[in-house]
């Protein structure tokens, strides 16, 4: 017998006796007891992650602001725009697992004061839907007033003042969890006019009742408004990713009949994520038309207005008003880290007294550069630089720009 066919006997016999496959087995690791052994190896050198400084300041701040872990909680939000540097202070309590109240005031440098009380529904209708309850008392002490139209001097401000109790309920649903998103609410306000504080004239000083409509007139409104959209952001209060695509039709009757009217917004933003959301070009477009009921009246107060630290930040705050508005905003947002990004941004508008002048002609613009501090859904601290034809302004806000 050859030498092969005795090798391939015993190969056979081994394996028919399960000798061969258990020397096999005691002389090759098996893939599990590699993993073991590996897995063994790594224990003494596992330790829980090292949460920096910074990182525990940032963590804090969310809880705070965002995440309601804590009842006492700052409130940034002035009583209007333009009242400068704001500090406030409010209380949350759950009343449920998921609805609070939230009861909370603010104070400004130029003497604005507001003081509300929200209840907060965030889960309804199987997480498909929200509400909010809102009731306060706001006061404005020198707000800007230049004129009508775009072409107004910034040398003719005037300041006006005035007092506003306000109540409202908002009710927003999605239906299908994603994109479709509909709003719809109702508010009462009582608006009293006061005059103007303030380096600048007051506004009676320049204008009279049958020069400039609404002046000296005590208003109460019935404000309903209802939204229609394409939503798919993260979250309204920051996002790198997503768009929005809404409507938004507004009425406004006044108790008397004589300054009712309505007004439609039509608003589009879209983030477009670059290297993994590291990068991100965020534009932000919104056009603003309003239309009289009979003969009545718009108020100068009412009216749709650019300038200011959300939309052209370049320039005073409500430094054009008119019955539309044009507005186009453009931003380079750069992840820092979790927590900070910062931003190059361009804004151009412009108001105009027909809806057909609403076009890209004499648009007034600004530049800038700006950073920001947020959460994963919402931007607590916003401070920008920007430069316009009229100078430089500082924004300090506690909200995204769009």
């Amino acid at each position: 017998m050859g030498i092969s066919r005795v090798i391939a006997l015993l190969a056979g016999f081994a394996s028919a006796s399960g000798f061969g496959t258990a020397v096999l087995a005691q002389s090759e690791p098996t893939r599990r007891g590699l993993i073991e052994q590996a897995q063994a190896e790594k224990v003494p050198t596992l330790h829980p992650y090292p949460v920096t400084a910074g990182e525990r300041w940032a963590n804090k701040l969310e809880d705070i602001t965002v995440n309601g872990g804590l009842h006492w909680h700052p409130f940034f939000e002035s009583a209007y725009r333009g009242g400068g540097f704001t500090l406030g202070v409010g209380y949350m309590h759950h009343v449920s697992s998921y609805n609070l109240i939230d009861v909370r005031g603010s104070y400004t440098i130029k003497g604005y004061k507001r003081a509300e009380v929200e209840f907060m529904a965030p889960r309804l209708f199987q997480r498909r839907g929200s509400l909010s309850i809102l009731g306060g008392f706001r006061e404005a002490t020198q707000v800007g007033y230049f004129g009508t139209g775009t072409n107004t001097d910034v040398d003719n401000r005037v300041n006006y003042g005035f007092e506003e109790w306000y109540g409202s309920a908002m009710m927003t649903v999605r239906p299908t969890r994603r994109y479709l998103t509909l709003r719809g609410g109702v508010e009462r306000t009582k608006w009293t006019e006061q005059s103007g504080q303030g380096s600048y004239p007051s506004i009676e000083t320049a204008y009279t009742p049958a020069t400039l409509p609404g002046l000296g007139v005590d208003l109460s409104y019935l404000h309903s408004q209802g939204t229609v959209g394409f939503d798919w952001r993260p979250a309204e209060g920051y996002a790198r990713r997503g768009g929005l695509y809404g409507v938004t039709f507004h009425d406004y009757k006044d108790r008397e009949d004589e300054f009712g009217f309505q007004q439609v917004d039509y608003e589009v933003v879209q983030h477009f994520p670059i290297l993994r959301e590291t990068w991100a070009i965020s534009l932000h477009g919104l056009v603003q038309t309003t239309f009289l009921k009979g003969d009545q009246e718009i108020p100068y107060h009412m009216l749709p207005s650019l300038g200011g630290g959300s939309n052209l930040r370049g320039y005073s705050s409500w430094r054009f008003r008119d019955r539309n508005s044009l507005l186009l905003q453009g931003e380079w947002r750069i992840m820092v880290n979790r927590y900070m990004d910062t931003a190059f941004f361009y804004d151009a508008g412009k108001v105009t007294a027909l809806t057909e002048d609403l076009n890209l002609s004499g648009l007034k613009h600004d530049y800038g550069f700006g950073v920001r501090f947020h959460s994963p859904l919402a931007t607590p601290l916003r401070i920008e630089l920007a430069k316009s034809p009229e100078g430089l302004v500082l924004v300090f806000a506690s909200s995204a720009a769009f």
